[in-house]
C-alpha cells in the first residue's frame, strides 16, 4: 500500500469511526492540544477527560496557568500521576508567557520542558495544521504491526525505523485529522490485546495480519517481577487536624503535600519523641499497596493522636497542620489522598 492509499484509507476510516467529541477536540487551540497531549502520556482517555475539564475550567489559557502558584496546579493534577508532567507544564507555561506567544515550530516547542518530538508533532499537526509525524505508543503499535517490525519499540534502531515510516506516511493535507486518526486507530482498533483486525482499514496490507503475528507485535519487554518497598506513613492528628509536609520539588510525588514517612513504626515514634510530641494514642491501620512503574509500595498508616503544639512547625514552611477542608485544596498523591479521606471519614463516625 503506497503512502497515498494508506492516508486515504486511514482518513476514510476516521471520517466514519474516529473520535470527534473529546473535550480537547472542541475549541481547538495550541494550549488545549498541548494540555491534552501531556495528560494523555501514559494515561487512558477515560481517565483524562474529567481532569482535562476541571483543569481547563480553572486554567482556561496559558496565561492563567503561568500566573498560578505551582501548588494550585499540582492540586488540580492530584490523582493523575506522573507529577513531573504538571511541574513541566507549569514551567513551560511561564516560558511561553515570557516569550509572548505559543511556539509554532518544532525547535520552539521542543525547547520547552516536558515536550518531546512526538508531542511537538501532535501540537503542530492538530493545532497549527503543519505536517509533522508523531510516534506515541498507539502509533508505534499500528506501524510495527503494519510493517511487521520485530524488536523492542524502545530500541533505538527500531525507533528510528518507525519514525521514518511515520514521516513517510504523514500527509500534507488534512494532517490534523490524520494525526488524530492514527492515535484513534491504535487506541480503539489496533489495541494491545484482542485487536479488531477485521475492522482495520489497513488490514489487507498489514504484514502482521498476513503472517498471523499480530499478537506477537510489537515485541514485548520481558516482564520483571517488581521489587517491593515498605513504608510507614505517620498520620499525626491534633484537634481535627493532620500534619503534612511538602515533598522536595523533584522525585516521586515532587512538590506534593504528603505524610511523613518512616521505615518502621519504631522510627516514627522515635521521631515523635525527639520532637517532644506526646503520643496520647496510637493505632496502626491496614497495609495497602500502590504500584509505580518500577516498584510496588506497600504502605501502612500509623495514626498518632497528640495535644502537643509542636513549635517546630512554625519554623518550617514545609510542614503544617491542615483540617479536612484545607486538605481538599492541596496537591496530594493518590495514596495519601485516599488515606486522608479514610481517616477523616472515620473521625466523622
Amino acid at each position: 500500500m503506497n503512502p497515498a492509499t494508506f492516508q486515504q484509507n486511514v482518513l476514510a476510516w476516521f471520517d466514519q469511526h474516529g473520535r470527534k467529541d473529546l473535550p480537547w477536540q472542541q475549541n481547538i487551540s495550541p494550549y488545549r492540544v498541548w494540555l491534552s497531549e501531556i495528560m494523555l502520556q501514559q494515561t487512558q482517555v477515560a481517565t483524562v477527560i474529567p481532569y482535562f475539564r476541571t483543569f481547563i475550567a480553572k486554567f482556561p489559557d496559558v496565561e492563567s496557568l503561568a500566573q498560578a502558584p505551582i501548588d494550585e496546579v499540582l492540586q488540580m493534577w492530584s490523582g493523575l500521576g506522573y507529577y513531573a508532567r504538571a511541574r513541566n507544564l507549569h514551567k513551560a507555561a511561564r516560558i511561553i508567557g515570557e516569550q509572548g506567544q505559543f511556539p509554532d515550530t518544532l525547535d520552539g516547542l521542543m525547547a520547552l520542558p516536558g515536550i518531546g518530538l512526538s508531542t511537538a508533532g501532535a501540537v503542530l499537526s492538530i493545532a497549527f495544521n503543519k505536517s509533522h509525524p508523531i510516534l506515541d505508543g498507539n502509533v508505534k503499535r499500528v506501524l510495527a504491526r503494519y510493517k511487521a517490525i520485530s524488536g523492542l519499540t524502545g530500541n533505538s534502531q527500531v525507533i528510528k525505523q518507525l519514525w521514518e515510516i511515520s514521516a513517510r506516511f504523514t500527509p500534507d493535507e488534512r494532517v490534523a485529522d490524520y494525526t488524530q486518526a492514527m492515535m484513534d486507530l491504535g487506541a480503539t482498533v489496533c489495541t494491545r490485546s484482542k485487536p479488531s483486525c477485521e475492522e482495520c482499514p489497513l488490514a489487507t496490507a498489514c504484514l502482521a495480519w498476513k503472517t498471523e503475528t499480530v499478537a506477537d507485535l510489537p515485541t514485548r519487554r520481558m516482564t520483571k517481577k517488581l521489587p517491593v518497598k515498605q513504608l510507614i506513613f505517620l498520620l499525626l492528628h491534633n484537634n481535627q487536624q493532620v500534619m503534612l509536609e511538602k515533598r522536595p520539588p523533584t522525585g516521586i510525588w515532587g512538590g506534593l503535600w504528603s505524610l511523613p514517612e518512616f521505615a518502621s513504626e519504631d522510627d516514627a515514634e522515635n521521631w515523635c519523641n525527639l520532637n517532644n510530641i506526646a503520643i496520647d494514642h496510637r493505632k496502626s491501620g491496614n497495609q495497602q499497596r500502590h504500584t509505580f512503574s518500577h516498584y510496588h509500595l506497600d504502605y501502612t498508616p500509623l495514626v498518632i493522636e497528640t495535644n502537643s503544639t509542636m513549635d517546630f512547625i512554625q519554623e518550617n514552611d514545609r510542614v503544617n497542620w491542615y483540617n479536612n477542608q484545607q486538605i481538599k485544596q492541596l496537591g496530594l498523591s493518590a495514596p495519601i489522598k485516599l488515606l486522608l479521606q479514610q481517616h477523616f471519614k472515620g473521625e466523622q463516625k
